[in-house]
């Protein structure tokens, strides 16, 4: 249920009919009254003001206007009060009507006892016709339906909000997951594009079919780049340990260090082949950026794989590759360790 529908529930037709449906209680007063009073125009003049009063206190609290709504209700009370020398017991239709405004927005256990005071003045009081057994039991069974449809309305309200909080949640979620996503993928094919651009505009003059290579590699990488940013996109992405460290290797190659990379994934179960992917693509993206390193080692088992490099230092802090990465591993239940070894380079380490 959308905030729309829950405003035309509390504020449309089926209040409204709630609302006209309490007016029967004065229209059984008036009956009363030029039945047995002998004061009928008086009676009905109280009975009228007391309709009156109980509409604009339901028009109010409609507005949520609180201090209007309370006023009118005291007011209601009030002429119920005067009606009770007209009618007697059968003015306790009209106290079912006070109290089906009042108790719903009482503390539970200040509108039970005001029900059941009522109800036991009903039952007890000196009535000419003895105790007004009806009317009491219409005022416990009105209190009751009004309130319990005022706490549906309340349950609808709540359900809306909490809705509405779990789509923000989900949306900040798809946000971040985008956010990472082109991080990671972008990250290394730009990282890759950026390498043997280089590369190709060194070997333009001194190697020119090798600098074509390069150049086409490239294109070969932009087109890639564009597949994935796609895909990240659209939630869909394939990121697999054997492909990361295909591509790695070339990485590596075009920026002059020394792979020592695994040629089989075979160890690595398949629960665990798209997760040490993305290990594998963040650490050799950031050897390829950062570390300025002259040899990098890659080593998978069945539940851990390492990247390790003998550069400077890898990634410069936390950075937000390897927070995307700290969370993906945390998600899977894994351990997620990262900083520099002894006596130079840098340690990627994720278990699960």
């Amino acid at each position: 249920m959308e905030p729309a529908d829950v405003q035309r529930w509390v504020r449309g037709w089926r209040l409204r009919l709630l609302d006209a449906g309490m007016l029967v209680y004065p229209a059984v007063t008036v009956a009363s009254v030029l039945q047995h009073s002998s004061n009928a125009f008086a009676g009905c003049l109280v009975v009228a003001a007391f309709a009156v009063s109980y509409l604009f206190a339901a028009a109010a609290a409609a507005r949520r206007a609180t201090r209007p709504f309370w006023l009118l209700t005291g007011g209601c009370a009030v002429l119920f009060a005067a009606a009770i020398p007209f009618v007697h017991a059968d003015a306790f239709f009209l106290a079912a009507v006070v109290l089906s405004l009042a108790v719903p927005r009482l503390p539970r256990r200040v509108g039970a006892g005001l029900v059941a005071a009522a109800a036991l003045a009903a039952v007890i009081g000196p009535w000419p016709g003895g105790p007004a057994w009806t009317q009491a039991v219409a005022l416990v069974f009105t209190v009751l339906m009004v309130s319990a449809f005022a706490e549906a309305i309340r349950a609808n309200a709540a359900l809306v909000e909490a809705r509405a909080e779990v789509a923000r949640l989900a949306s900040e979620a798809e946000r971040t997951r985008i956010a990472r996503d082109l991080h990671d993928l972008l990250g290394h094919s730009l990282t890759a594009i950026t390498v043997k651009s280089t590369l190709a505009r060194r070997l333009v003059d001194a190697d020119a079919a090798r600098a074509g290579e390069e150049m086409t590699a490239v294109e070969t990488l932009a087109r890639q780049a564009l597949t994935d940013v796609r895909a990240a996109v659209s939630g869909y992405r394939e990121v697999t340990l054997a492909g990361e460290l295909a591509r790695g290797r070339e990485l590596l190659r075009a920026c002059g260090v020394t792979a020592d990379l695994p040629t089989a994934t075979d160890v690595v179960g398949p629960a665990h082949q798209e997760l040490f992917g993305w290990v594998v693509r963040e650490g050799l993206t950031n050897v390829a950026r950062h570390a300025r390193a002259t040899r990098c080692t890659v080593t998978v088992s069945e539940s851990t794989v390492e990247v390790v490099d003998d550069g400077v230092g890898g990634s410069p802090g936390e950075g937000a590759g390897l927070a995307g990465l700290r969370e993906r591993v945390e998600a899977a239940g894994g351990q997620f360790g990262a900083g520099p070894v002894r006596p130079r380079g840098w340690r990627l380490r994720v278990t699960v």
